[in-house]
């Protein structure tokens, strides 16, 4: 009885190791799933999900499939924070996030303290990785870099006229406005007016007036496509022809269904399409196939976790200061092109290009 007794013993523990072994590695996307900026998170969703699904049909990470994880923060900082938390707690190895730069660099002090890499699809503010924390990463470019641009282009396009900077006193908005008028000052040209909005509100009619008594003839919008929308329709109603330039967060269809006609000839800043890079032609066809068109950071969503696996079974392992360490020292094959990253968890090669919107329809300016 005592031999057939820890033979049974011997089995269960046998069996509970190798499920332990092969147990879910939880991953996750955190950002605005609710909200006001919602596109964005359905976009980091769908990518992400896309993502696990591939890596799992391919065998999963260090012989173990991936668990998804999903964290709404609605761009708040202090719901960001919980959300990390939340995340952290649930065992989570990595988070896809978050999407405003307000969001993220308060939950990356949490996932720097509980161990949790932290890749960015979207967050440009440079303080995210100016803050030396090991863990926390980007795929996307920074405001400072968008910022020069900008500027270069306004002082190009709009030498000794009047040029207006808003923005919406978020970390993203705010650092991008402040970068752009950094660049056109430096470049010998002085703003007509630097002014903050708040954002969330329906009428800004009486900051349309303020620009068109200042007879602007071109505003910078350091904001997110929602407030923007609104001001370039407003513009419009009081008859203020004035273009709109802005950044990346203007590059979703929600922008036009917000602005209509009023939205024709905006320029803004983002990466290089994806979606025609060859490396992203099998996964653009899923999401296509599916019925979901993969604009925006719906790709560098999946490409963030598509480095992370890679960068997983090079460490033989999920501990995120050995992945981090990998990261540091290698690039990675990702559907939107080549990634590396340098000491500080930035990109090594950010490209930023123009934008226009036309008829309904944004375009890269060849």
């Amino acid at each position: 009885m005592n031999y057939k007794l820890s033979l049974l013993v011997a089995v269960a523990a046998t069996a509970m190791t190798a499920s332990v072994a092969k147990a879910d590695i939880a991953v996750a996307t955190a950002g605005p799933i609710t909200g006001q900026y919602a596109t964005f998170g359905e976009q980091m969703k769908k990518g992400i999900e896309q993502a696990v699904a591939d890596i799992n049909a391919a065998g999963g990470v260090l012989g173990q499939k991936l668990k998804l994880e999903v964290g709404d923060d609605a761009c708040d900082p202090k719901q960001a924070v919980a959300v990390a938390n939340q995340l952290a707690k649930a065992g989570v190895k990595f988070v896809a996030g978050h999407f405003c730069s307000g969001s993220s660099i308060p939950a990356s002090q949490v996932y720097a303290e509980e161990g949790v890499l932290q890749i960015s699809p979207a967050s440009t503010n440079p303080k995210l990785t100016e803050q030396n924390l090991k863990n926390v990463f980007r795929v996307c470019g920074r405001d400072d870099q968008q910022g020069q641009i900008a500027g270069k282009y306004l002082l190009e396009n709009y030498k000794g006229k009047n040029v207006a900077i808003l923005h919406d006193k978020s970390a993203y908005g705010k650092g991008l406005a402040d970068e752009t008028q950094k660049a056109l000052n430096a470049g010998g040209q002085k703003e007509k007016i630097y002014e903050a909005y708040t954002a969330g509100e329906k009428d800004y009619s009486a900051l349309v007036s303020k620009l068109k008594q200042e007879a602007v003839d071109v505003v910078y919008v350091g904001g997110y496509h929602t407030e923007a929308g609104l001001l370039a329709r407003q513009m419009k109603d009081q008859g203020l022809n004035a273009p709109i330039v802005s950044g990346d967060a203007l590059v979703t269809n929600e922008y036009w269904a917000i602005t209509g006609p009023a939205g024709e000839n905006t320029m803004m800043t983002f990466g290089p399409d994806p979606r025609e890079m060859p490396e992203a032609k099998e996964a653009v066809e899923k999401f296509r196939k599916a019925g979901y068109e993969p604009e925006g950071y719906t790709l560098y969503t999946y490409a963030a976790l598509q480095i992370w696996a890679e960068a997983a079974k090079q460490a033989n392992s999920t501990d995120s200061a050995k992945i981090a360490d990998v990261l540091r020292k290698n690039s990675y094959n990702t559907v939107i092109g080549k990634i590396g990253f340098d000491a500080k968890g930035d990109v090594t090669s950010p490209a930023y290009v123009w934008y226009r919107w036309n008829n309904g329809q944004y375009a890269q300016v060849k």
